[in-house]
């Protein structure tokens, strides 16, 4: 069965802040919500995120009701103000809302009954994937994060997670322990766009050439 992160403090070093990454340890909602802001910044902006939205909150945690009850202008105000949480803070505020309005609708507001009893990996995984704004991908890396660092290991989780799960690697957020895991977690992601691109490069060369 899952493990609970509840009964013992959990160090993270995704944000680089330590306000921050002290809420993403004690706070499952602040860690999913880390996660959905992952895309199109930077990670520790991303996982800076939610310390930034509870403070303009007023508060030292983010709850899910209050957050999916909020003004829908208002919350997104929350996102725009300078420094902006987001490149994309408009359509970020929006998302988070909608995240957390599924949680209060299937979960009552807390999120980690998403995984807290989850049998298998696989099990949890699809429990992700239902989430707003979580595709596959997204999902297998937070899964990964869960497993890794927060102690949440169903049965099958590696698996599940795909080579985001894999012991040593170096490829998200999942592996971030401190600055020089991050640096090793970004020249992984600019190898593997570079990759990419190459790929796409020489499939589009002998399309021209069939052509």
């Amino acid at each position: 069965m899952t493990q609970s992160n509840k009964s013992k403090a959990i160090t993270l070093r995704i944000a680089q802040q330590p306000e921050a990454d002290e809420l993403l340890g004690r706070s499952p909602l602040a860690a999913m919500i880390g996660m959905l802001l992952d895309q199109q910044v930077p990670m520790e902006w991303a996982f800076s995120g939610p310390f930034t939205l509870a403070q303009r909150m007023g508060s030292d945690d983010l709850d899910a009701h209050e957050i999916a009850a909020y003004d829908p202008e208002a919350f997104t105000e929350l996102f725009t103000a300078k420094p902006a949480l987001h490149r994309y803070p408009g359509s970020m505020a929006k998302r988070v809302q909608q995240l957390c309005q599924f949680l209060v609708a299937e979960y009552d507001g807390d999120a980690s009954a998403v995984w807290s009893d989850a049998g298998t990996g696989a099990e949890l995984l699809k429990r992700l994937k239902a989430l707003p704004g979580f595709g596959a991908q997204k999902a297998q890396i937070f899964l990964a994060l869960l497993g890794k660092q927060l102690d949440v290991r169903p049965t099958g989780w590696r698996a599940a997670a795909g080579p985001y799960g894999e012991a040593g690697s170096h490829r998200s957020v999942a592996d971030i322990t401190g600055p020089d895991s991050l640096a090793e977690v970004r020249a992984h992601k600019q190898e593997a766009k570079a990759a990419a691109k190459a790929a796409a490069k020489a499939a589009a060369k002998a399309a021209a050439k069939k052509g």
